[in-house]
């Protein structure tokens, strides 16, 4: 009888696990990735514009008289 018992309380205990909290649906996740990826993209453009603003000003080459 014990044996059925601790099936009985495992399968239990399983089934209860199954019906629990799932975690978080998957929306949230997408839009927290959009987020960091929008971030991303607004700080790689603004270096980019940093880099060509610093290159713009660099004086150019004049060939020596």
């Amino acid at each position: 009888m014990s044996a059925f018992t601790y099936l009985h309380v495992a399968l239990r205990a399983r089934l209860a696990e199954l019906r629990g909290d799932r975690g978080d649906s998957p929306v949230p996740t997408a839009v927290i990735i959009f987020g960091l990826v929008a971030v991303a993209m607004a700080v790689t453009a603004a270096a980019l514009g940093a880099a060509n603003d610093w290159m713009d000003n660099i004086p150019k080459h004049q060939d020596p008289k």
